[in-house]
């Protein structure tokens, strides 16, 4: 997901280089759409991660697979 992220990051300053160089309002709208989407898929990972760390935390804390009893 992170290279997705980069990728509309990437589209979202080619869409502003393109707004500034041309002064269309539609591409500067198009330039906020792609970037909130990369933001809320950086921030939809983010949270995935520490879910799937929290998780494998709380697994070793409790004895985990191949612990001994």
């Amino acid at each position: 997901m992170l290279v997705v992220t980069l990728v509309l990051a990437a589209v979202g300053f080619g869409l502003l280089v393109t707004a500034l160089t041309t002064g269309s309002v539609i591409w500067a709208w198009g330039c906020i759409i792609v970037c909130v989407a990369g933001a809320v898929l950086l921030l939809v990972s983010a949270l995935s991660l520490r879910q799937d760390d929290d998780s494998e935390t709380q697994q070793s804390h409790l004895g985990g697979r191949h612990a001994k009893h």
